[in-house]
């Protein structure tokens, strides 16, 4: 069990076993592994707060439950995993704003914040747009060999790469 102690898991290892984890999740559920919906469904419970029940009467609402639901309960795994993850290899920190950000913009939290919350807000629009996110065209749509998906997952590959490129070659 010493694995769980690294800092940085083998990508084969650990890519084989989310393929392994997709294929068990399409066999049991008969839904693809994703988890942008989940995020969609929040959105929902929380308009519900203050809404009522007038929520469930949108269309969108009426096709994408606002509910608690497997895909949901992924999401808080991979938080909680990830947290346990950092917790056993001895790298949990708390950091407000990374080396290579500080390198390039400045130490200031807030323009680093403000950065975070539009990639997060750019990251749902997008995701919602493709009706699925990485995990859900980039594992389980390429693995269904649905042409969307691979469209999406060049498209990832590809602003990956310039992103990569941008910040360490234009940036740094």
């Amino acid at each position: 069990m010493n694995w769980l102690s690294e800092v940085r898991w083998s990508p084969y290892v650990v890519g084989a076993a989310i393929g392994v984890l997709s294929w068990f999740t399409l066999l049991v559920s008969r839904q693809p592994l994703g988890c942008s919906t989940s995020f969609a469904r929040t959105a929902g419970m929380i308009e519900r707060l203050f809404r009522g029940r007038k929520v469930d009467e949108k269309p969108y609402y009426r096709e994408v439950r606002p509910e608690v639901d497997w895909q949901w309960l992924l999401v808080i795994g991979m938080v909680i995993g990830a947290f346990l993850a950092a917790r056993l290899s001895g790298d949990l920190a708390a950091v407000w704003v990374p080396a290579r950000w500080a390198a390039a913009f400045g130490t200031a939290p807030l323009p680093r914040l403000l950065a975070a919350l539009a990639g997060g807000i750019l990251l749902g629009f997008g995701s919602r747009w493709a009706d699925g996110c990485t995990s859900g065209h980039g594992i389980s749509g390429t693995m269904q060999l649905a042409v969307s998906s691979w469209i999406s997952a060049c498209c990832f590959f590809s602003g990956g790469i310039l992103a990569a490129w941008f910040l360490y070659r234009v940036v740094a």
